[in-house]
């Protein structure tokens, strides 16, 4: 039997998990810039976010357009009910992201206080509803809402119900963890010990409610989606729930010992091993009564894909890796450069 059908799926899930974990802290930084508070009292946070992401958050989008690509050429068939049946949730994700990098764009060139609010704003409240629907869409897909076919799905309940809600709300709980946990090691390199530990406590607060997030949603799967609930309660899903729940304690554990970090790796194992418990669990089927064998495509068109994919890593990966790895030495600098100047003034 050819494992390609397989081998697509799980590069299709690497590339989710890295828009999760890189993609999923931009939006978290939006979060965190709209609850930062007034003008002057929240300069310094929003500062250190728009430091953070500024210029890495076009780039982590990537990751999306690889799971697209990967999922319209992979599985066309389950690309086409998700597209039709989900359409207006991912409209409104379109349309969030959009919103959000104009808006995050046009701030940092505004001069007038009014246009700096508006677009902060903006930017600000399309990081918040944006993976609300992300999470939206994954949970129709996981309780079973999306049909085989085109638009064969309810267009409202497919994605308004218990569990698109529980995961909607999830998704925004995990993007601000994972913002804050990033941000604390930032202000942290930087020198910044107070930002640090605001971030600290966000991030300690952060990671309860997205705890208590976690667990009141297996039992809306319970009720909501059983067979997936089985499956992460007591089937091959269940290592992968256990790696998540131990990582998240662990994480807590390290922000309150002020390891910065290596709370990193562990929060972001605590999100992987969720996001891999789902796939596990759901697998082989991808939508109700269709398995990954009857949805992928010929054996020469995903090939041909993974081959394709092979080449271009080797130039992508390295590029992100170098954008990464600069940005990281080299922003910090900057940003204390400012900081000192506007102390100074």
């Amino acid at each position: 039997m050819s494992l390609l059908p397989e081998t697509t799926v799980a590069v299709l899930w690497v590339g989710l998990t890295a828009y999760v974990l890189f993609g999923g802290a931009d939006f978290g930084g939006g979060v965190w810039d709209l609850l930062a508070g007034g003008t002057e009292r929240g300069r310094g946070q929003r500062t250190l976010v728009e430091h953070s992401i500024g210029p890495v958050w076009e780039a982590n989008h990537v990751w999306l357009i690889f799971v697209v690509v990967m999922m319209w050429t992979g599985i066309p068939a389950v690309f086409a009910a998700i597209a039709s049946t989900l359409y207006i949730p991912l409209t409104l994700v379109a349309l969030g992201i959009i919103a959000r990098g104009a808006a995050f764009a046009f701030r940092k060139a505004s001069t007038e206080l009014w246009q700096q609010r508006l677009f902060g704003a903006t930017f600000a409240f399309s990081s918040l509803v944006t993976p609300y629907f992300l999470g939206a869409v994954a949970g129709g897909i996981a309780s079973g809402r999306v049909p085989a076919g085109i638009a064969e799905g309810d267009l409202v309940s497919s994605w308004v119900n218990p569990t698109s809600a529980a995961t909607g709300a999830l998704a925004v709980g995990v993007a601000a963890y994972l913002a804050a946990v990033y941000l604390t090691r930032d202000a942290q390199r930087q020198g910044d010990h107070a930002l640090a530990e605001t971030f600290r406590r966000r991030a300690l607060i952060t990671g309860v409610i997205v705890g208590a997030l976690s667990l009141a949603g297996i039992f809306v799967l319970r009720a909501d989606a059983p067979d997936l609930y089985v499956a992460l309660t007591s089937g091959r899903a269940l290592p992968l729930l256990v790696v998540s729940i131990v990582s998240g304690v662990a994480s807590l554990l390290l922000l309150w010992w002020r390891a910065y970090l290596a709370v990193r790796l562990t929060a972001a194992l605590a999100v992987t091993g969720l996001l891999w418990g789902w796939g596990v669990g759901q697998y082989p089927y991808l939508l109700p009564g269709v398995t990954l064998e009857e949805a992928a495509a010929t054996e020469a068109v995903l090939g041909a894909t993974l081959v394709s994919l092979a080449v271009g890593a080797v130039l992508l990966i390295p590029s992100l890796w170098w954008l990464y790895a600069t940005f990281q030495r080299g922003h910090h600098e900057e940003f204390g450069t400012e900081e000192r100047g506007s102390r100074a003034g």
